[in-house]
């Protein structure tokens, strides 16, 4: 059986064939454990570690020593923003950070919120995007971070980052950027952000790791989530994962090399897509298109064809009516709901997003199913509404 075209990579992307390669010896005679550093199998295992360390940092522009490894974003996320806020509550117990986060930070925000905490949530405008004068309006001497992420997950919408961090320098607020979406895709760096946070699986390599980078100069105070031996600068306690680690490592090389290229091409497919969808559905919206955005990701809004039915009309395409961490709980895009969509039209919204094995064949049958399945679904609701 033919599997769908899969146009979903800003849930998941697959693990790159020389990525897998990287890895597997870590799974069977390269095993050891990184901290038994008496042995051969531990010293293996650390060395390759230490090498992953350094290929995701040249990746970020940052000093390996500065990263430390997580089990993915979710977990980074809430080091870096429970993390801060314990050590810095005799100065202040206040946050900033915007309406349209992944739900890792808004709940993690939340969460701090049920405990005492302050936490502003600023708007976006309708194309998706964070003011930085409204940021730096709503700094108070009481706020401890500041989060923001550099590209969002539904929309690909980029925020002006390197704005926003002088803002938050100029006020001595630590500045916290979830870039799980941007890295691999667009060139990030470090520079002038205390705290950013990546995923492995968002790049071509394995599920389960992350990366929290933490400030170095001046240092900047975490109180760790999980108490235990120690590892990772004593900030993430566990035993590392050393075949993903190797993994995103080697992912991270193969993005330094061939993000370029690769974004360029994704650019021209993404905007071959829209284009030719608004050519045959002339009332299609594509969500801040007047924006910076990644160059693969389309959301799109299909006036009168709810998503969930359009989904399940084309299954010869594997999309999404949003984000994956939000799939199956029937509420309406809370991006979208902030960038001004009403709730009927944020329901008809699917998310599109390329990647490395897009080619022009999967974006020739994206279009004529997704023309015919519209088509057909409005033809089913005419005639249902007449009789």
């Amino acid at each position: 059986m033919r599997r769908p075209v899969y146009l979903d990579y800003n849930a998941t992307t697959p693990v790159d064939p020389r990525v897998l390669e990287r890895m597997l010896p870590y799974f069977t005679e390269r095993f050891g454990n990184p901290a038994s550093k008496g042995h051969t199998y531990g010293l293996e295992a650390e060395a390759a570690v230490e090498v992953a360390r350094e290929q995701v940092a040249a990746l970020l522009g940052a000093e390996p020593d500065s990263l430390i490894f997580t089990s993915g974003a979710t977990e980074a996320l809430n080091l870096a923003i429970k993390g801060v806020a314990e050590a810095s509550r005799h100065r202040g117990q206040h946050i900033v950070t915007v309406q349209t986060e992944h739900a890792a930070v808004l709940e993690a925000c939340r969460a701090l919120e049920r405990r005492g905490w302050q936490v502003t949530y600023l708007p976006v405008d309708a194309q998706g995007r964070l003011d930085p004068d409204a940021l730096e309006t709503a700094l108070t001497p009481q706020t401890v971070l500041a989060a923001v992420m550099w590209a969002n997950n539904e929309t690909g919408v980029l925020h002006p980052i390197e704005e926003v961090a002088r803002r938050t320098q100029a006020h001595g607020v630590p500045l916290l950027v979830d870039a799980t979406q941007a890295v691999g895709k667009i060139p990030v760096s470090v520079e002038g952000i205390d705290l950013l946070v990546c995923s492995a699986h968002k790049f071509y390599g394995p599920k389960g790791a992350g990366v929290l980078y933490v400030r170095r100069r001046p240092p900047l105070r975490l109180v760790p989530l999980l108490d235990g031996g120690g590892h990772e600068q004593g900030l993430r306690s566990g035993t590392l994962n050393v075949p993903a680690i190797v993994g995103m490592g080697a992912a991270a090389e193969l993005a330094a090399r061939e993000m370029a290229d690769e974004s360029r091409r994704l650019r021209h497919l993404r905007d071959r897509l829209e284009r030719e969808l608004q050519a045959a559905l002339p009332d299609v919206r594509i969500n801040g298109a007047q924006a910076p955005r990644l160059p693969q990701t389309s959301s799109v809004t299909i006036p009168g064809v709810r998503a969930d039915r359009l989904l399940t009309t084309v299954r010869t395409l594997a999309l999404s009516a949003g984000s994956a961490c939000g799939s199956g709980r029937g509420k309406p895009s809370h991006v979208l709901r902030a960038m001004g969509l009403s709730e009927a039209e944020a329901q008809c919204t699917i998310r599109i997003s390329l990647g490395r094995f897009t080619t022009e064949a999967d974006i020739d049958e994206a279009l004529e199913q997704l023309t015919a399945a519209v088509r057909r679904l409005r033809q089913r609701s005419v005639a249902t509404s007449t009789t």
